[in-house]
């Protein structure tokens, strides 16, 4: 933990120039875009994945004709069917996997009072009038809502409102075109039965990032508010 430590240190001094006292803030922000670059292969790959799984609709809907009244049986042959193609209903699912140990890594750096049986001088750093190891809790016991920090919290919040409506926005259009929808998006688990219902819920799921927003770190908060922005450019670009 120590050295990511030092790597974002290092990122706030060469960031210090245009930032001042938020550089630390803007060097998780480039961190962010760093891993997000990392895993865009990946996302390449799985955008190839589910045009490959819509080209697959038609004879998946002639066997939910054949097994209408099997379940288990439509299950199986969909399986079936997509391993023959060799194509992955769930290959989607992998550029989220491979995010999460950076946003823990991120979580407990700034959760922690020491590194290395040091002061953690990262706590120190603040994105204008909220620190980084601060909670929105301690934003409203600190000024309230409207306070220097309250207004942080705002912010992102409303970044994150109006990604998840643009998501939102952009499922529903593409599914009423009969477009690819990548997995997690409404209709892209309708090929592999059991995963429609996930697919239906998704859409709202994006609103639940505010509460994550809420109650992790700043910094934490700031790689999930950065990383959903970058997929929501990345799906409309890539599915489009």
């Amino acid at each position: 933990m120590s050295v990511f430590a030092n790597l974002v240190e290092q990122l706030a001094e060469l960031l210090q120039p245009l930032f001042h006292t938020s550089a630390a803030a803007a060097a998780i922000v480039v961190f962010t875009a760093l891993v997000r670059l990392l895993v865009h292969p990946l996302s390449r790959a799985a955008a190839r994945g589910q045009r490959a799984r819509a080209a697959l609709q038609p004879k998946v809907a002639e066997l939910r004709k054949k097994h209408a009244k099997n379940p288990e049986k439509l299950q199986k042959a969909v399986l079936e069917l997509h391993a023959e193609e060799k194509v992955s209903p769930l290959s989607g699912c992998l550029p989220s996997l491979l995010q999460l140990p950076a946003f823990f890594l991120l979580y407990h750096l700034f959760s922690n009072s020491t590194i290395g049986g040091e002061g953690n001088g990262l706590l120190t750093h603040q994105l204008y009038a909220a620190p980084l190891g601060g909670r929105w809790a301690d934003a409203l016991g600190d000024g309230g809502v409207f306070g220097g920090a309250g207004l942080v919290y705002l912010a992102l919040f409303a970044v994150v409102a109006a990604v998840a409506t643009f998501n939102y926005v952009r499922t529903k259009r593409t599914a009423a075109a009969g477009g690819a929808l990548p997995v997690g998006d409404e209709g892209g688990g309708e090929q592999v039965p059991g995963l429609a219902a996930v697919g239906r819920i998704m859409p709202f799921m994006s609103y639940l990032t505010i509460i994550t927003v809420a109650v992790v770190p700043l910094a934490a908060a700031l790689y999930v508010v950065t990383s959903t922005t970058w997929s929501a450019v990345e799906r409309a670009v890539l599915y489009r």
